[in-house]
């Protein structure tokens, strides 16, 4: 089953950085929007997927800083003094009291590099890694619940709009009846109650189309706050292919749960967490135990005595070194630091566990509603046709005399009770499909598919 939704978090920093006016235009494009338009002014404009992906960036520089551990830390340092000569002092060395003149100086460079510490080094590497892969499935997570929220705004302002057009249509057909219930009464072939339950059928089918109205207003405002633009502005979106989300596309289910096992950005987290917090615990235990350190500097010391320098030829020094150190006793924090870290280990495991168990249930509920929601457009397309042509047969029974009024406006009533439905199921279908989409991690998809469907 293919699942043309759209692009997601693999592209998000090129449209989120890339357009120049996107992130700062104040109004609608007027052209029609696909839904690929929508959700790419949605990744961005919305500040909840540039929050995500602020905090993703971080936490690529912090993976960055652990590169620094497989370099020499090297550190400059300059320094210079002056003296107090106490009363005392002064009388004794025929000076005067006070601070002296500025007459020490010093300059040094040190460095120092890990040669060897049984693998700690590697582990706080690997853990941040680790942590670095879990905030990118975690962004990649926020994505794909953003775009979900936008494909279901979407296909909420596609249905409303289909049902104010459908209520249009019922207005239409009540306009009919009632011009046809009177022109039958002025010739006398019908009572005057024929004209009231055309003028109460017309009535109903105005204060319908003004609640359908209302209706398209707020769902048009949602998607427009989503993708952060006033609510009270107009957009145009595409409708779907209505072969869209036919049987043969459907894969099983078990071919469903193998795509999530491998794609789904939650699982893939709670591994990586998973990961990170087996490396901390090989780092809390590997700090107990020794580190070797080479070490070099070179230094610069100058004295000055009465407005001259001295004479000591022995000015610059320097130095190397190879130290080994390990820790004795810290108080047992190395010791409860250690249980700490394989308690996080443990909860680490169950949550992946636990994650994976609503995940496969995720799969399995989102399949069923999918299969479900096909079986439901089949019956309502059939229950539309049937509805369509029994409103048809109807209103030319009645226009020769017969069928009662009354029959024809139950007609008309199942006509519109099937349209809605068969709007509803429709584009209830597209949500199924992209929520089966956002339980195996799959919701981006050909963007050539997208164009193709609409």
């Amino acid at each position: 089953m293919k699942f043309h939704i759209a692009v997601i978090a693999g592209i998000f920093p090129v449209l989120a950085f890339g357009a120049d006016d996107c992130a700062t235009m104040r109004y609608v494009p007027e052209d029609v929007q696909s839904l690929q338009d929508v959700i790419n002014l949605g990744l961005c404009r919305n500040p909840q997927t540039a929050a995500a992906y602020a905090a993703l960036r971080s936490s690529h520089f912090n993976k960055n800083a652990g590169y620094a551990k497989y370099l020499p830390s090297v550190s400059a340092t300059v320094s210079t003094g002056r003296n107090y000569v106490s009363n005392e002092a002064a009388l004794r060395e025929h000076k005067q009291e006070g601070w002296n003149d500025w007459s020490a100086y010093s300059a040094s460079l040190s460095a120092s590099y890990l040669i060897f510490d049984f693998g700690k080094r590697e582990s706080d590497f690997a853990q941040t890694l680790a942590t670095y892969r879990a905030a990118g499935f975690d962004y990649d997570e926020n994505v794909q619940n953003f775009v979900y929220g936008l494909v279901g705004s979407y296909y909420e302002l596609l249905n409303a709009d289909a049902d104010v057009e459908s209520a249009e249509s019922a207005l239409k057909v009540a306009q009919t009846a009632k011009d046809t219930a009177d022109k039958k009464y002025k010739a006398g072939v019908v009572a005057k109650a024929d004209v009231y339950k055309a003028e109460t059928t017309l009535a109903s089918s105005q204060l319908s189309l003004e609640r359908a109205k209302n209706n398209r207003e707020i769902t048009k405002g949602t998607l427009l706050t989503k993708l952060s633009f006033p609510a009270n502005q107009e957009i145009k979106i595409a409708d779907m292919s209505s072969t869209f989300g036919s049987e043969a596309e459907s894969e099983s289910i078990e071919e469903l749960i193998n795509i999530a096992k491998e794609k789904r950005p939650d699982l893939l987290k709670a591994a990586a967490s998973k990961d990170a917090a087996w490396h901390k615990r090989n780092a809390a235990f590997l700090q107990n135990l020794p580190r070797i350190e080479a070490g070099a500097g070179v230094s610069w010391n100058e004295r000055r005595f009465d407005d001259t320098f001295s004479p000591d030829s022995n000015k610059l020094n320097g130095s190397i070194s190879i130290r080994a150190s390990m820790p004795l006793f810290a108080g047992f924090a190395n010791v409860y630091g250690v249980r700490a870290a394989e308690a996080e280990l443990d909860r680490a495991k169950y949550n992946e566990q636990q994650t994976k168990n609503a995940a496969m249930m995720d799969v399995f509920t989102a399949y069923q509603n999918y299969k479900t929601a096909q079986t439901v457009l089949k019956h309502t397309g059939a229950l539309l046709k049937s509805a369509t042509e029994s409103e048809r047969v109807t209103s030319g029974m009645y226009k020769v005399g017969r069928a009662t009024m009354l029959d024809w406006q139950t007609a008309q009533s199942e006509l519109v009770n099937a349209q809605r439905q068969n709007n509803a199921a429709k584009y209830d279908l597209f949500v199924k499909r992209a929520a089966v989409a956002l339980a195996i991690g799959d919701i981006k998809s050909e963007l050539e598919g997208i164009k193709d469907e609409q």
